[in-house]
């Protein structure tokens, strides 16, 4: 019972710490925002590119990939999983299978197909 106990307050304090991570990408800009920076450019001019990482935010060292990165990869892997049973699956149509690639490609941001799969 004091294992049981002593496991769940691990778990809880690892779950607190990473709710607590920053998240590692920025907050949208507001519609307000947006149209002040537009204001002063060209209508066909391309967007200005985004600034280099300050010094102080280089993570080229870090051993691990950010948490969120890791649930993302974790979830993909899920999904492809259960896409690839509906590969597999010879009594799912093909229409059916297709419509689920395309949108997990909208996910992934690539062409996913039954083959590209087995890279998860």
């Amino acid at each position: 019972m004091c294992s049981l106990a002593l496991l769940l307050a691990c778990v809880f304090s690892i779950g607190a710490w990473a709710q607590g991570a920053p998240p590692t990408t920025p907050p949208a800009e507001s519609p307000a925002a947006r149209s002040a920076a537009t204001k002063g450019s060209k209508a066909g001019a391309p967007p200005a590119k985004a600034p280099a990482r300050p010094e102080w935010r280089d993570t080229t060292g870090y051993r691990f990939p950010a948490v969120g990165k890791t649930v993302t990869d974790m979830q993909n892997a899920a999904h492809a999983m259960r896409l690839r049973e509906y590969c597999a699956d010879a009594r799912v149509k093909d229409v059916f299978v297709r419509e689920r690639l395309e949108r997990f490609s909208a996910i992934t941001g690539r062409k996913e197909t039954c083959r590209t799969l087995l890279d998860y």
